[in-house]
Formats: structure tokens, sequence, C-alpha cells
């Protein structure tokens, strides 16, 4: 409970968490039956893989000054991933119930802040206000939230209950405009748009007119909604006319344009290295030969997939990748709201993965991470047909049950 509480806290306080769970887990004991539940885990051996190539790279290819630190992104990646998988049921539903607990306590924070105003404390700008890659984190963080809400919604439309849908879709959109607006997230308003309309596609995939009429209203909902907003369709245009003169040749500091050159250059030197890359902690000396001069502080190409393609070759890249997408179709296809939950949280970190450095910036990847393997691990609970149905006490989900 205490990493999921903490998620939206700096990057230090995250660690800490981690750290104090995993010792947890070593003092606690019950390996083998943790063991167990990681080998039956199918996404053990993609991770496994992963892990082993990411040694194997270490072993046989160059050093860097930038090699422990690596070493230490990729093996955290992985270690976070099986901390989640190895959680018992009740384990994963106490990080759920923290997670969720503070979500609702910073939805208050802002609320009250942009309400009457008064002075954050510190560790907590970021919740409220852009503050670097944290403020991304948290807005990714929301974007979960803001999915799980309509994963909710949608249900209590397909049960024929409406009215209990509108608090969940207030608190959707709600949650979109903190992203798109203090936050200035455009990767959290781009898994959104991308999430909701999945989420409504696994919920009437059977039932076509339902699924053609919720697209419909999502993308009225969403895509005209939030995009009509001028900050966020400022960010759009300035997005897209960086994207055209980076094309052309030009050199100058925006979000948009240095993508252009770190994929461009990164893709040249996986085609460069393609079976053992360049070895882990490669990429930054090869971007100070390739890349712009004006960029050469970057340590990361706000790709995962590229990153660990450039340092450990085709066979880093496609086991990460077959780790996040087959994290993806697990959630799909379980049938149910549990499945749900976890598709859109999953399909958010790849989203988040492939347009930032989702995983191997810890200030995201300890969160967004973590929260996504925990959705994901209550989604493979195969014998239980509710894993969430405890999440809150008993009493207060009578309430909610029964209003009257």
């Amino acid at each position: 409970m205490f990493w999921g509480l903490v998620v939206f806290m700096p990057v230090g306080v995250t660690y800490l968490s981690a750290l104090l769970l995993l010792a947890t887990m070593l003092l606690a004991g019950g390996y083998r039956e943790r063991y167990a539940r990681l080998r039956a885990n199918p996404l053990w051996w993609p991770v496994m893989a992963y892990l082993a190539w990411m040694l194997v790279v270490l072993a046989v290819r160059p050093h860097y000054p930038e090699t422990p630190s690596n070493l230490f992104h990729g093996l955290r990646i992985g270690l976070t991933m099986l901390m989640a998988m190895a959680l018992a049921r009740e384990e994963a539903i106490w990080a759920l119930r923290g997670f969720l607990l503070i979500a609702a306590l910073n939805v208050l924070l802002i609320v009250l802040y942009y309400a009457i105003g008064f002075p954050v404390w510190s560790p907590l700008r970021a919740v409220v206000m852009e503050v670097g890659n944290k403020s991304i984190s948290n807005a990714l963080l929301f974007s979960v939230v803001a999915a799980t809400a309509a994963v909710w919604g949608i249900a209590q439309i397909a049960a024929h209950k409406p009215l209990r849908a509108i608090p969940a879709f207030l608190l959707m959109l709600g949650l979109g405009l903190v992203v798109a607006l203090p936050l200035t997230s455009r990767t959290s308003v781009l898994a959104l748009l991308l999430v909701i309309p999945a989420v409504c596609v696994h919920q009437w995939r059977s039932h076509l007119k339902m699924l053609v009429g919720s697209l419909v209203l999502g993308a009225v909902v969403l895509g005209a909604g939030l995009y009509q907003l001028p900050q966020l369709q400022h960010k759009v245009e300035t997005g897209v006319q960086e994207l055209e003169e980076a094309q052309a040749g030009a050199v100058f500091k925006g979000s948009w344009v240095i993508r252009y050159y770190m994929y461009r250059d990164t893709g040249l030197m996986i085609a460069d290295r393609p079976l053992t890359g360049w070895g882990i902690g490669g990429w930054t000396e090869q971007w100070h030969k390739r890349g712009p001069a004006l960029f050469a502080d970057s340590n990361m190409p706000h790709n995962d997939f590229l990153w660990v393609g450039a340092q450990g070759g085709l066979p880093a890249l496609l086991s990460l990748l077959v780790i996040m997408v087959a994290a993806v179709w697990q959630a799909w296809k379980r049938p149910d709201m549990a499945g749900r939950y976890a598709l859109a949280a999953t399909l958010i970190a790849l989203i988040a993965s492939s347009v930032n450095s989702a995983l191997r910036d810890a200030q995201i990847g300890l969160a967004l991470l973590w929260i996504a393997m925990v959705y994901l691990r209550l989604a493979q609970e195969r014998f239980d047909p509710d894993p969430w149905h405890d999440l809150l006490p008993r009493r207060l989900a009578g309430k909610i049950s029964n209003p009257g």
C-alpha cells in the first residue's frame, strides 16, 4: 500500500517504497509460493529473456561511463514487473487501495488549489502544475484514474444505470482537463484519446450498435471537447510545425524537434548494430557523435524500445516490446471489468513508453509501470470472477451499492 500511496511523490520516496517492499518480500519468506506464481505468469519468460539478453550484452559489448546507471535502470524495469507479478491478490488489492486513495486526495487538492488558492507543499507541486518529468508522471497516473472511472461508467451504462455513470464521466473529463491544462502533458492526453475507445471496444466488441454509438459519443466528448482547449490546440499545432521544420533541417529547442532527431539517429544506431547493439550505456556516446550539439545533454531517446534497441540490438527491443504488448494482450483476453481496468492501465504504459521514456525514467517508470502491473496482476486472477470485489470496505461498498 505504501508504494501505491507515494506514486505522486518525488522519485526518492518512490525508490524508498520499492526498496522497502523488496526487503519485506525477502524477509517474509514464502519464496516457493511467490516463485510458483511468477512461473505461472505469462510474462515470466519474456521478462527473463529481456533480463538475460541484457546481461549477455553487458558481457560481450564495450562498457561506458553510463553503463552502471543504464544497467541499473534496465534491471529496475524487470524487477518492478517481477515484484508486481509476485504479489498475492490481497497484496495487490492493498497496493491498489493506496493508489486510488492518494489519487482521490490529489483530485481534492487540485480542486481546492484552483478554487481558493494556497501555498502547496513542495513535494506536491507537480500534482497541480507543470514541474518537469514528475508532472508528466503524475499526468499519466491521472490518465489511469480517468480511464478507470471511464471503465466503471461504461459498465453502468451497459447495466442500464446511466445516472450512476455521470459522476464517473465527470471525473474522467475533469482529469482530462487537468492533464491537458495545468500539467500540459500531450502524452497523457494522447493516451486518454486512444485508451477510452479501446475500453469501449472491449466492452461492446460483441454488440456492434452499442460499440458504434459509444465510439461516436466518446469522439465528441473527448476529441472535440479536449481539442477545443486553446492551450492544447496550440501545443499540438506547435508540435506539428516543429516536426515540419525539423524535417527541413532546422535545429532548435522543441519537444517534437528533439524527438525527430532522436528517433532518426537512434534508428540508425540500431541499423548499424542490429544484433547486440552498442552496449549497455552506449546510446549516450553514439548520440554525442550523431545528434545535434544543441541536444548533447540528453541521456535517453524518449522511446524505451529504441533505447534498449540501440544498446542491446533487436533482441532487446523485441523482448521489451513483447513484454508490453503481452501485458496488453493478457488484459484484452479477460472479458470483464478487471480486464478492462488492466487494458486501460497497460495500454497507457505502452503508449507512454512509445513516445516518452516512461520506463527508463524512474520518475515515471517507478510509478506508472508499478500501477499498470498491479492492475494486470489482478486481471490475472483466473479463478476469481471479480478480483476487485473487496477493494472498498464492506460498509462503504454497501452504501455505494444501495445509496438509498
